[in-house]
């Protein structure tokens, strides 16, 4: 049978009153009998009604995470984050769901309409380039609902999660660099993200500091998709001095560069050395194993959806975390020819 918050309340000898109070994690519970209650709850493997537990405390305890699906709603950067933010809802038992959002679309804000109107949302957290339209987020703050960032370009009073991919990016050009590479090409992501912009940049930087000069004809447009690493790989194989190494703006792409590199019939890294960014698990299952920057995407998930909760539990006004980067220095990348 299904265990009962009044099932809750006996066991411990409190009320059912404050086995509510202990769901809604309010302040006014004492420590001691707040452990209590908790602990009751796991072994007895009590699970709350949303539905109740929402009429009871006029919320829904429920998180959106929006995501632009034109952008490659397959990545596994986007798994990872969600993976991320249910690890935080299950922590605070909130539900929560997964809702696209097609930024080209022109009316794609009555999308956070129905969000809003149908489930009643308590806050949201956007991934990128969602974080930073300026028309969703004026259709958040007109009906009240708050949200958490991924990645924001602006940082002035957001809440969410951060890192420095600017310098990320340049460390790992440096390290190309640092093996003897002079023919160093970039495959940027999608225009109207930030990430796009942040690792160009740090790709620029690099060359600069080395003294190298930038070469438009080795900066080529992708989509943060395999497809895209594959034809800009092709383009890059075309030119009349083909790069010695390739950094792509994410690990899809890397992986589509790798692709287009043994179909021309060059040796990764013997003839060209490859890398991504973000390490996602694909990083370690191609051959030979990608060098890229870890992002915490995961962790990135939770600590902006722990950020929401600690706004909507009252628990503080949310802030916007820095998370640091880490360079992973694998076998695809050598020594230039």
């Amino acid at each position: 049978m299904r265990v009962r918050l009044e099932d809750v309340a006996r066991a411990t000898g409190v009320s059912p009153k404050t086995v509510s109070r202990v769901l809604n994690e309010e302040s006014s519970v004492k420590e001691s009998t707040r452990q209590r209650v908790l602990a009751a709850m796991e072994s007895m493997n009590y699970r709350p009604s949303p539905a109740a537990r929402g009429l009871a405390g006029s919320r829904s305890f429920l998180v959106a995470m929006l995501y632009d699906n034109n952008n490659n709603p397959a990545s596994t950067y986007l798994a990872e984050i969600q993976d991320g933010v249910l690890d935080a809802c299950d922590a605070h038992r909130y539900s929560m769901m997964v809702s696209p959002v097609r930024m080209r679309d022109k009316d794609f804000t009555r999308r956070v309409d129905a969000l809003v109107s149908d489930h009643h949302v308590d806050g949201v957290v956007l991934t990128p380039p969602l974080t930073d339209s300026a028309p969703l987020l004026q259709r958040l703050k007109e009906h009240g609902v708050p949200h958490a960032s991924i990645s924001p370009v602006q940082h002035k009073g957001t809440i969410g999660v951060c890192m420095d991919e600017q310098q990320a990016a340049r460390a790992l050009v440096e390290h190309l660099v640092a093996l003897g590479h002079r023919r160093i090409a970039h495959i940027v992501g999608i225009a109207d993200h930030g990430a796009s912009r942040w690792r160009l940049a740090g790709y620029k930087d690099a060359l600069a500091g080395a003294g190298i000069p930038l070469d438009p004809d080795y900066v080529v447009q992708g989509e943060f998709t395999f497809g895209s690493g594959v034809i800009a790989a092709r383009q890059l194989f075309a030119l009349p001095a083909l790069p010695t190494a390739i950094f792509a703006a994410n690990d899809d792409m890397a992986a589509g560069v790798m692709w287009a590199a043994n179909e021309r019939g060059l040796k990764v890294p013997r003839d060209l050395s490859v890398c991504g960014f973000d390490d996602t698990p694909m990083a370690v299952q191609l051959w030979p194993p990608l060098t890229t920057v870890r992002q915490p995407s995961r962790e990135m998930g939770k600590l902006a959806a722990l950020q929401l909760m600690d706004l909507l539990r009252g628990r503080g006004p949310g802030l916007l975390v820095q998370v640091p980067y880490e360079l992973m220095q694998r076998e695809s990348t050598a020594a230039a020819p």
